[in-house]
C-alpha cells in the first residue's frame, strides 16, 4: 500500500511540471511579423515597368541611333560639295618721291564639286579675277572638268559597299537592342517567378507553423489530462520553435527577391512592398512544343542569330571593298576651260560662258599603283579570313541553337512530368498527416510522428511548387530562344530591315 507521504511528493511533482510547461508556454516569443503587402503586382506590369526603366535599355537604346548616322556618315561623301573663296591685296610703293603708286586686286572663286556612285566626279568651278593698278581690269574663268574612274573605285557596287555596310550595320544594332530587350523581359520573368515561389514558400512555412503552434497547445493540453508526456511537449516545441526560424529566414529571402525584381524594372525606391499573385495553373501552356517548329521558328526570328546573319553581310562587303583596293587606280579626266577678259565683271562672266573665244581643254590619265601592292594584298587576305570567321561563328551560333531547343524541350517535357508527380505526392503527403493527426488526436500516435508527417507535407508542397517554377523558366528560356517574347507580351519595336539578308548555302 502505497503511503500517504509518497502520494503527496508525487502530487507535488506533477504540479511543479505543470507550473514549469506553462511558464514555458508564457516564455515562447511571439508570431513572427510577415512582410507588409503591397499592390498586387502582375508580370504584364512588371515587364512593363522594365521596357520603361530598365537602365540596360535605357543605354542600348542609343546603339541603333549612333548606327544610324554611321548611314548618314557614308552617304554624305556622294553629296555634292559647296566652296567659296575671295580674297583682296592692297600693295603701295613710291615710284619717285613725288609721287606714289597704288594697287588692288581680289580674286572670288566658286566651285561646286559632286561625285557620283559610278566613280564619276564632276566640277564646276568660276573665278573673277580683278586688277586696279591703273584701271579696273577684270578676268573671268570658268572650268568644267569630269573624272572617271576606270579600275579601283569604278561602278556602282564598289561605290555603294560604304553605305550598304552602315545600312547592315544598322540592321545588326537594332537586332542587338531587340536582342537586349528580350534579355530583359527573361530576367524578369526569372525575378518574377523567383519571388513567387519565396513567396509561396513563405506562406507553406507560415501554414506550417500554424500547425507546429496548434500542435504544441495541444500537446500542453494533453498533458494536463495525462495523455501526453513532458516529452511531446519538448518535441512539440522544438518543431515550433524550428518553424518560427525558417519563417525569419524566409522574410530575409522575400525582401531580396523583391530588391532583384525593383532592380530589373529599374525602381530606385527598393523600400516599396510589393505583393505577388500565386501559381495559376491555365497560365501554363498545355501543348508541349516540337523541336523542329522551335528550330525553324528561332532562326527565323531569334535576334542574336540575325545581327550575326547582318554582320556576315558586312564582312561580304569588306571583301568587294578590299578587293577593289587591290586593283591599280586609274582614272581619266577632261576638262574644260573658258576665260575672258573684260572691263566691267558682268560682261567678263558673259563672255566667259558665252562669247569666249579662248576655250582650252585637256584629257589626261592617271594610274598610281604601290610597288607590290604588299597593304592591298594584306588586307584582301584579312577581310577572307574574317568572312570565313563569320561563317564559322553563324554555324556555331546555329548548333548553339539547335543544341539548345532541344536541351529545353526535354527539360520541359521532365518539369511537366515533375509537376504531376509531385502534385500528387502532395496530396499524398497531406492524407498521411491528416491520418497521423487523427492519431495523435485519439492517443495512438506521437507528437514525434505528428511532426514528421507535418514535415513530409511541407516538403511535398516545396517540391510542387519548385517544379512549377522550374516549368515557367524553362518556357521562358524556350521563348527566349524561339525569339517569341516580344508577342507574347505585345512589345512592339520599330525595327525594320534596312536591306534583305542572302540565304545561307547548306553544307
Amino acid at each position: 500500500m502505497v503511503s500517504r507521504p509518497f502520494l503527496f511528493l508525487k502530487s507535488l511533482a506533477i504540479g511543479a511540471s505543470l507550473i514549469n510547461l506553462s511558464l514555458g508556454a508564457q516564455s515562447v516569443p511571439p508570431d513572427p511579423k510577415l512582410p507588409p503587402a503591397g499592390p498586387e503586382l502582375t508580370l504584364q506590369e512588371c515587364i512593363n515597368q522594365a521596357l520603361q526603366h530598365n537602365f540596360r535599355i535605357k543605354i542600348d537604346y542609343y546603339n541603333p541611333q549612333i548606327a544610324k548616322d554611321s548611314i548618314d556618315i557614308a552617304c554624305s561623301r556622294y553629296k555634292p560639295v559647296f566652296k567659296l573663296t575671295t580674297s583682296r591685296r592692297n600693295q603701295s610703293h613710291s615710284r619717285d618721291r613725288r609721287h606714289n603708286v597704288h594697287s588692288s586686286s581680289s580674286d572670288t572663286t566658286l566651285s561646286l564639286s559632286h561625285e557620283l556612285y559610278t566613280g564619276t566626279t564632276v566640277a564646276l568651278k568660276s573665278k573673277l579675277a580683278s586688277d586696279a593698278t591703273v584701271a579696273p581690269n577684270y578676268n573671268a574663268n570658268v572650268t568644267v572638268s569630269v573624272r572617271q574612274k576606270l579600275l579601283q573605285g569604278f561602278g556602282t557596287t564598289a561605290n555603294r559597299a560604304a553605305i550598304n555596310r552602315a545600312k547592315f550595320g544598322y540592321d545588326a544594332a537594332k537586332l542587338t537592342y531587340e536582342a537586349s530587350v528580350m534579355d530583359v523581359i527573361q530576367l524578369t520573368e526569372n525575378a518574377y517567378y523567383s519571388l513567387v515561389y519565396v513567396s509561396e514558400q513563405l506562406n507553406v512555412h507560415n501554414t506550417s507553423f500554424m500547425l507546429a503552434k496548434r500542435l504544441y497547445n495541444e500537446a500542453i493540453a494533453k498533458l494536463t489530462t495525462g495523455v501526453a508526456t513532458d516529452l511531446d511537449v519538448l518535441t512539440a516545441k522544438v518543431g515550433l520553435e524550428r518553424a518560427r526560424r525558417q519563417i525569419v529566414l524566409d522574410n530575409a529571402t522575400v525582401k531580396n527577391g523583391q530588391d532583384a525584381l525593383l532592380t530589373i524594372t529599374g525602381r530606385l525606391e527598393l523600400d516599396t512592398p510589393l505583393d505577388v499573385p500565386a501559381f495559376k495553373d491555365k497560365e501554363t501552356d498545355s501543348a508541349l512544343p516540337f523541336f523542329a517548329s522551335s528550330f525553324e521558328q528561332a532562326l527565323r526570328n531569334q535576334p542574336d542569330y540575325l545581327a550575326a546573319r547582318a554582320k556576315l553581310e558586312q564582312a561580304k562587303l569588306n571583301v568587294v571593298t578590299a578587293k577593289n583596293t587591290n586593283k591599280p587606280n586609274l582614272s581619266v579626266g577632261l576638262a574644260a576651260d573658258f576665260s575672258s577678259h573684260s572691263n566691267p565683271p558682268r560682261a567678263s562672266h558673259n563672255n566667259a560662258y558665252v562669247k569666249g573665244k579662248n576655250i582650252p581643254w585637256q584629257i589626261d590619265a592617271l594610274l598610281t599603283y604601290p610597288w607590290g601592292c604588299i597593304e592591298t594584298k594584306a588586307r584582301y587576305r584579312q577581310s577572307l579570313a574574317k568572312l570565313t570567321q563569320q561563317k564559322l561563328s553563324i554555324r556555331r551560333i546555329e548548333q548553339s541553337i539547335k543544341t539548345k531547343v532541344r536541351s529545353v524541350i526535354r527539360t520541359i517535357e521532365t518539369n511537366t512530368k515533375s509537376v504531376k508527380i509531385s502534385s500528387t505526392v502532395t496530396e499524398l503527403a497531406g492524407k498521411k498527416y491528416e491520418l497521423q493527426k487523427a492519431k495523435f488526436d485519439a492517443g495512438l500516435a506521437t507528437s514525434r510522428e505528428v511532426l514528421q508527417a507535418q514535415t513530409d507535407l511541407e516538403t511535398a508542397r516545396l517540391s510542387e511548387l519548385q517544379a512549377k517554377v522550374s516549368l515557367r523558366k524553362s518556357y521562358t528560356v524556350l521563348h527566349r530562344l524561339e525569339g517569341s517574347l516580344l508577342q507574347r507580351y505585345h512589345v512592339s519595336l520599330p525595327l525594320g530591315r534596312s536591306l534583305p539578308l542572302v540565304a545561307l548555302p547548306p553544307e
